[in-house]
């Protein structure tokens, strides 16, 4: 086959082309001939390739996938002891314990995810899994591709052409895309792309081809040029990524923004339908054959949607392959571009088989799909004890409700289910089955994975200079764990064995660790004046290289057993500890008990001190030899500190050291390759009784499917969060609360509107397309939007993704937080001030924002606390929840902890709905943003404001209903205004307006007819109607006040302050794992450390004093870095709420840092009590009431200042990750000075305004002498007493001890002060 060449002709000439180095331009080029438009061309693209490949008789490798029996069950805690309780957590644990034993039976409860379900994939057949919030689709989804939880209990059988899971690795021979968007955001959408083409390969393509052309070669046959070049491409090594990556760019519609940054929650990037499309793209660009996909239309829009479902389609029948697709609910054109359907509700398949003869079996039950509902709602919603018996076709007899498992029985006598039975009791005959279609072979190498760490990658005295590149090791840690979950992802992917992934992180931290030490070394080691010889300079160099190798090693490999920060730096700060106290540091070897004396022999950190000692003490400075001594004063100084006086000891630290670097990465990757991310999504089972055999589905059945339109005040509903009913989805929100009284009337309010007269938004060219040539400083995102939003009318904010929907919500709502905004808002006429219109307004953000730590409900009570008056009464507030939890169904979850997403908690939809109930206030000025409607939900709306790509507005106005009868309303306004433009089509008798009125504006359209839509609508009666309303609008009504709100700031702020610490006294309350993590090491470090330096009396000798000093010194460094660091990633989370409640004008900034501050201090206070008592009762401090509470005024104030030192680093940087990185830096420090490792009176003077500086260095200070200071008993190796020893070696003074305790409070205070003011100033949310 020729590789690397290939003809090509233009203009009649043939030229050559080197495939292996084809480039960017080319490859654009290559492209625009094959598929230059992907909706009409890719069919022809894909015909052309098959054509090419049948015409030498090649068979395409195929998979039938077939599922018997399948049963998937759990065992979860329900109701309140799902709760992570301090009670629930120390239960669980004992409870665990006995059970383990066989003394208690578990009292978790069995549910059934997965109930006997059989079936069969087949290839060439596209085929939609249908079914309600909490079916089990995903579960069934998970299974078919060989990815279930093992904690799961899986029985049945899934094969392959016949071949069990494992007969081949199903990772590699299909791909399952989750619903969850996982990426690094440094990444452009071109280079994920090209990273997951990379990871996957070729598969067998590359052997086909290569059939293909000696075939070809002996058939004299000439493959098309453009063809040949892109199959010679896509399988050649190099290319693969490029080619394949740009194809799929191209039909995926990511061509537009291959150039840009993924982006996370704190980096712009990518719009959330553009993030879903590179997770599909992610896998379509590797060569698997079955594709399992999970709900994977979220946030886009139908007309989107229906382009990429239609390119799988093409993929599917023209190249043989499998695919099951997961849609909550489709647009009724997208659902007919299925083959098969699959029902699945309960856990129990209703129905598998052909399309057209799903209405069918329902009709042979009794049910009957109305004219202008779509199939696919109609299929959900039959199910639903709410929705069912609307679809009851049988009038003359009576109705009674049908469950899913009569159901399920009944598709099994039905035809369709009698034909896959049959089907399934026959074999499949392997030898069928396609030499190429499993793949056998686990991982690939790649040479490319140091590309991606490489964008990632952040920078991050004697003993103390081990010490401190020992705390620098700590910044691995948060690094470590921010990059887990995409690894986690790639690697159950099969991308890389864990190996691959551990050795660039390892190879890549070499150069930066060479730069870091050779900074403190070459900087430190003459200013600080060792050993001149320039041969121990080297020494010393290497030496610290290999001991911040060790420290990464060791941190990474801790990041990776613990997973999340919390957990990981609980081990870390234990790690520390232990290395500390045993690694003769603050102990001496000879100090060390007995029982001990292992941890002194496996701890780095003593074979680097010894080696880093030796290097030094042994050297030509310290040969001198003291009156009265034989020995030079270095070998005194190492004996009576108990390190080795032997030279060798230095090569022995270097060796330990190269050997433990090489054990800790062992174990990382060993970690990586083993352990699973903690968490998983999940549902919540209520523990309220079950009716009708609901199994696992999450509410009373139908909640889920009955969900009338759920409106939030100028808020986002996304088809898939919730699924609708009929004909009442309009009157149930708006008509009930308004007529009936019944939901949402419990409190009055005012009736707004708002105007918006040509607004512009506009920010920063980004770099990246300045960098392709584009020469505008500012890239606009809203042109020139007007429009008006009146109380009454429900109004539907529509568009394709990237029209500027959210943009738009956002600029009203007054949300985001840079950018350039021109332009006019008014409220009810009077211009728009932020600070009271956050107060009236209501915004559901496509991001459902949530504190995790907190249940259902009582996140609708903190939120009805801090929104609604202070006039309205508790038993009110309370009528006022209960009206909107039943509104939005949200009653069974009441108790319900709202955990982390894609982590533990609400599922998606559940998220929605608590978001929406959080914002809701029904009858009142509505605009939603709606992506996917069906007709009836479409039709539920009043107005519409058509959005296209751009920012700019093509149709605003209204829909134009008019009876039909009792089944529908049409869109007749809509319908008329785009029909009289010339050359648009007509709508289809029965289609879904939303979805066409989409499919005739797009860009595509716009060049076929020559039509400009946004001018169309601005040279129309329309538009001049709407900018009449808006003038009108904009002037205020007579009699009319500008809003205001009389309650007096102090009230404001002691009703927020009230507020926040309720929800501060919740979100601690959630978090037992961290408290009993904390306490139990603050528990283990006081017997551990105190075990070793117990005795009668610590100041007899110096040794003993150093001993007690450094366990002091351990116990305030290491308990302190521990809070600090547990504290971070909560705060975190939080402070994102925070921005979300903050701009909802629920409270200010100096509230929610008062609450945040307040709520710690009897935590720490408990912490600090727990310690002292049990180091008191142990150590021989003297007995007196004074000393005892000068312990605990010590060790309180300074867990606190550590505390708020942590929660003030969040709060200056935009997230816990790189606070974690910059605290490490300064615990080193505040390590170095804290004037332990170096004493106060031996820090060079123009260093000593930093030990002033240093908070553990006032701690230590407060400690030592309020213990010591004041002992007048001589010691005996030397003629001073305690007190002046303390005095002359360390300048502590008992005199000092009051402004020392001020000092100590104060710090505290500082940095208290410090995390209100950032909070109130920094907003690192970009937006």
């Amino acid at each position: 086959m020729e590789e690397q060449f290939c003809g090509k002709f233009s203009r009649g000439e043939a030229s050559e082309i080197n495939i292996q180095s084809l480039g960017l331009e080319e490859r654009k080029n290559l492209l625009e001939r094959l598929v230059k438009v992907a909706e009409e061309d890719n069919e022809k693209f894909l015909l052309k390739v098959r054509k090419r490949i049948d015409r030498v008789g090649i068979d395409l490798p195929t998979i039938e996938v077939r599922f018997e029996h399948l049963n998937v069950e759990a065992e979860a805690f329900v109701g309140g002891r799902a709760l992570p309780t301090f009670f629930n957590f120390s239960v669980n644990i004992v409870e665990g314990f006995l059970n383990y034993l066989h003394i208690l039976s578990s009292k978790k409860k069995h549910l059934s995810i997965l109930k006997d379900v059989s079936g069969i994939i087949k290839p060439r057949r596209m085929t939609l899994l249908l079914g309600p919030p909490s079916s089990g689709k995903t579960t069934l989804l998970l299974a078919l591709a060989g990815k279930l939880d093992p904690d799961l209990k899986l029985s049945g059988s899934v094969t392959y052409n016949g071949h069990g899971m494992n007969e081949f690795v199903p990772q590699r021979t299909a791909a399952y895309i989750s619903q969850y968007d996982l990426h690094i955001g440094e990444m452009t959408v071109r280079e994920t792309l090209g990273f997951s083409a990379r990871c996957q390969g070729v598969g067998s393509r590359y052997d086909m081809l290569a059939e293909l052309s000696r075939r070809e070669k002996e058939a004299n046959i000439k493959p098309d040029p453009d063809i040949d070049i892109y199959m010679k491409a896509a399988t050649t090594e190099g290319q693969e990524a490029s080619v394949v990556t740009d194809y799929t760019l191209k039909v995926l519609g990511l061509d537009v923004c291959a150039d840009t940054m993924v982006g996370d929650e704190m980096m712009r990037g990518i719009s959330g339908g553009q993030r879903k499309r590179v997770t599909t793209g992610e896998m379509l660009v590797g060569p698997a054959k079955a594709l399992f996909m999970d709900e994977i239309s979220t946030g886009l829009d139908s007309s989107t949607t229906f382009q990429i479902v239609n390119s799988l389609k093409q993929y599917v029948h023209i190249l043989d392959g499998t695919a099951v697709i997961s849609l909550l609910q489709p647009a009724p054109e997208t659902y007919d571009l299925f083959d098969d359907i699959i029902l699945l509700s309960d856990g129990y398949i209703v129905y598998q088989g052909p399309r057209e003869q799903v209405i069918e079996f329902f009709e042979s039950m009794g049910f009957k799909c109305p004219d202008r509902k779509g199939v696919a709602d109609f299929l959900q919603e039959v199910t639903s004890r709410k929705d069912q018996e609307q679809y009851w076709a049988r009038k003359d007899e009576p109705y009674g409700f049908v469950t899913v498992q009569e159901f399920a029985e009944a598709f099994q006598s039905f035809h369709v289910g009698r034909s896959v039975g049959d089907e399934l009791a026959v074999p499949y005959d392997k030898k069928k089955s396609h030499p190429a279609a499993l793949t056998t072979k686990k991982c690939l190498v790649i040479q490319q994975l140091m590309e991606q760490f490489i964008r990632v990658l952040c920078s991050s005295a004697t003993d103390g200079t081990v010490i401190m590149i020992m705390f620098n090791g700590m910044a691995e840690l948060s690094m470590t764990i921010v990059k887990l979950p995409v690894f986690y992802k790639q690697r159950d992917l099969l991308f890389y064995p864990s190996w691959i992934y551990a050795l660039p992180t390892w190879i890549l931290k070499i150069p930066i660790t060479f730069l870091e030490v050779g900074l403190w070394v070459f900087l430190t080691y003459y200013v600080i004046g060792f050993d001149p010889d320039v041969g121990r300079l080297f020494k010393q160099y290497l030496l610290l290289v290999l001991v911040s190798q060790m420290a990464s090693a060791l941190f990474r490999f801790i990041a990776a057993m613990g997973r999340n920060m919390i957990v990981a730096n609980t081990f870390g700060s234990f790690a520390l500890l232990l290395l500390f106290a045993l690694g003769g540091f603050i102990l001496s070897r000879e100090d060390i008990k007995k029982w001990w004396i292992w941890g002194y022999w496996i701890s780095p950190l003593m074979y680097g001190q010894n080696a880093i000692v030796a290097n030094e003490f042994l050297g030509s400075n310290w040969r001198k030899v003291l009156p009265n001594t034989t020995e030079p004063l270095g070998i005194t100084v190492l004996k009576s500190r108990g390190f080795f006086p032997n030279a060798y000891w230095y090569w022995i630290g270097v060796g330990a050291q190269a050997g433990f670097i090489i054990v800790f990465n062992i174990c990382f990757s060993l970690a990586l390759t083993y352990l699973n991310a903690f968490g998983k999504s999940q549902t919540v089972k209520s523990d309220e009784p079950e009716n009708n055999e609901q199994g696992i589905q999450l509410t009373p059945r139908g909640n889920s499917s009955s969900h009338r339109s759920n409106r939030g005040s100028g808020g986002e509903i996304r088809r898939g969060s919730t699924s609708t009913r009929s004909s009442s989805a309009r009157t149930e929100a708006a008509g009930e609360a308004s007529h009936n009284g019944k939901r949402g009337m419990v409190l009055p309010f005012d009736q707004h509107s708002i105007t918006f007269d040509d607004i512009t938004y506009s920010v920063d060219m980004p770099q990246e397309m300045k960098s392709q040539g584009v020469v505008e400083d500012k890239l606009v995102l809203l042109k020139g939007v007007s429009g008006a939003f009146r109380p009454g009318v429900l109004t539907a904010l529509m568009g394709v993704s990237g029209a500027g929907k959210t943009t738009l919500m956002d600029v009203l709502a007054g949300r985001k937080t840079g950018g350039y905004i021109d332009g006019n808002i008014t409220i009810s006429g009077f211009p728009k001030k932020q600070e009271t219109f956050a107060r009236i307004s209501g915004y559901c953000e496509q991001n459902d924002i949530h504190s995790p730590y907190v249940t259902v409900y009582e996140a609708l009570l903190y939120s009805a606390w801090l929104r609604l008056s202070s006039d309205v009464d508790s038993e009110t507030r309370k009528m006022f929840i209960e009206e909107v939890m039943e509104l939005v169904e949200l009653n069974p979850l009441r108790h319900a902890q709202v955990g982390l997403p894609g982590v533990n908690g609400l599922s998606t939809e559940q998220r929605k709905r608590l978001t929406i109930a959080w914002n809701t206030d029904t009858g009142r000025t509505v605009v939603c943003t709606i992506h996917q409607p069906s007709i009836d939900i479409f039709e539920a709306f009043d107005e519409l404001f058509l959005m296209k790509r751009g920012g700019q507005e093509i149709y605003v106005g209204p829909l134009g209903h008019h009876s039909i009868g009792p089944l529908g309303r049409h869109s007749c306004h809509l319908i008329k205004y785009f029909e009289s433009i010339k050359g648009v089509k007509k709508i289809k008798d029965g289609y879904n307006p939303a979805t066409w009125m989409l499919e005739v504006t797009t860009p595509a359209e716009e060049i076929t007819l020559g039509v400009e839509f946004t001018t169309t609508y601005k040279n129309s009666d329309l538009y001049k109607r709407n900018k009449a309303l808006i003038q009108e609008l904009s002037k205020p009504a007579p009699g009319s006040k500008e809003l205001l709100f009389h309650n007096s700031i102090f009230t404001v702020i002691f009703y927020s302050m009230h507020g926040m610490l309720v929800e501060a006294t919740l979100v601690l309350l959630a978090q037992p794992t961290i408290h009993c993590r904390e306490i139990s090491l603050h528990s283990f470090h006081s017997l551990d450390i105190w075990d070793n330096v117990l005795g009668p009396r610590l100041q007899d000798t110096q040794q003993d004093l150093f001993n007690a000093m450094g366990s002091m010194y351990a116990a305030v460094l290491f308990l302190g870095v521990q809070n600090a660091s547990s504290v971070q990633p909560v705060v975190a989370v939080e402070r994102t709420v925070f921005y979300r409640e903050r701009a909802a004008g629920m409270y200010s900034a100096l509230p929610y840092a008062f609450a945040q501050v307040a709520i710690e201090l009897p935590y720490v206070f408990t912490q600090a009590a727990v310690y002292g008592i049990i180091v008191y009762a142990m150590i021989g401090f003297e007995w007196t009431v004074a000393k005892f509470f000068w312990y605990l005024f010590f060790m309180y104030f300074t867990l606190l200042y550590f505390t708020f030192y942590g929660m003030m680093t969040v709060a200056v940087t935009p997230n816990h990750h790189i606070a974690s990185i910059i605290s490490s830096a300064f615990y080193g420090i505040w390590n170095l000075f804290s004037g332990f490792i170096i004493p106060r009176t031996r820090i060079p003077v123009w260093w000593r305004w930093y030990y002033w500086a240093c908070p553990v260095a006032w701690t230590l200070y407060g400690l030592v002498v309020s213990q010591f200071g004041d002992i007048k008993d001589p010691m005996e190796d030397s003629n001073e007493t305690v007190e002046e020893f303390v005095s002359r070696y360390l300048g502590f003074k008992h005199d000092f001890l009051g402004v020392v305790a001020v000092v100590v409070a104060g710090i505290a205070v500082f940095f208290a002060f410090i995390f209100a003011v950032s909070i109130k100033v920094f907003n690192f949310q970009r937006r």
